[in-house]
């Protein structure tokens, strides 16, 4: 099997490193194609106003100045040569990708601009609150490789992409796997930080507040606050299907007029 790896942490990033070991578990044909600068937040952003520079590190590791959809894209249509890799796996992240935020992630997005070349992808996330760990990644490195096989092996849909969160608590509470959906939270955790550079001028510094929802069973934060890894099927059709019918009766037909 061959692996594809990306990441939007960078090149350098200690979770990078914790996915190559769980790619390593699984195969020996692994490639990497990653930012050469940290890109979280970036979603799917495509860099079009500038090039995408690529540095080759090694045979089949590479940096890239792009984004994490760059890095997919010109590791699959350029960079990793002969068959098209079998897999790919995002991540993994620093900090969980959860609820609302996967709209966000860059490591989400590294998955979704694998499945939308053919390829079946994965995003793989280490969340890091409740009680540091000696190892942040200890839970991914130890669970990751039977999830990951166990995945492959029954395989999910063409157009769907699998985002996988692992708590961050001791290696021996984690009991279970669960399979969720997506969550809301119901309180807002993004802010911007307001601050004074050292010639008297504002700035604002864009960050995440560590605040708990109270999300339902059966979620994907539910899952994680409880320490469980969650297991979320993801697709990128955003149309609110239960709304088209109601618009239909009300906006069908010639345009309205003001």
């Amino acid at each position: 099997m061959r692996i594809l790896l990306t990441n939007d942490d960078g090149i350098h990033a200690e979770g990078l490193v914790a996915l190559e070991k769980i790619a390593r578990a699984l195969s020996d044909d692994v490639w990497i194609v990653a930012p050469e600068y940290e890109q979280s937040g970036a979603s799917r952003a495509l860099t079009l106003a500038e090039p995408v520079r690529v540095r080759r590190i090694d045979p089949r590791r590479f940096a890239a100045t792009g984004t994490p959809t760059d890095c997919v894209m010109l590791a699959i249509g350029e960079l990793v040569e002969g068959p098209r890799p079998d897999l790919v796996l995002s991540g993994v992240n620093r900090g969980a990708n959860l609820a609302e935020d996967v709209t966000m992630s860059g490591t989400v997005a590294g998955a979704i601009e694998g499945m939308a070349m053919g390829v079946p992808s994965i995003a793989l996330s280490q969340a890091g609150w409740d009680e540091p760990a000696e190892d942040l990644f200890a839970p991914a490195e130890a669970f990751g490789p039977g999830i990951v096989k166990r995945l492959v092996e029954v395989g999910w849909p063409a157009d769907v992409v699998i985002n996988v969160n692992f708590p961050a608590v001791a290696l021996d509470r984690i009991k279970e796997v669960e399979v969720t959906r997506q969550g809301f939270r119901d309180v807002q955790v993004r802010h911007a930080e307001k601050r004074t550079d050292l010639r008297g001028r504002d700035y604002y510094w864009m960050g995440f507040r560590q605040e708990r929802s109270k999300p339902a069973e059966g979620t994907d934060l539910r899952a994680a606050y409880e320490g469980r890894i969650s297991v979320t099927p993801l697709h990128i059709d955003l149309t609110h299907h239960e709304t088209i019918f109601g618009l239909k009766q009300v906006l069908g037909g010639v345009p309205p007029k003001a």
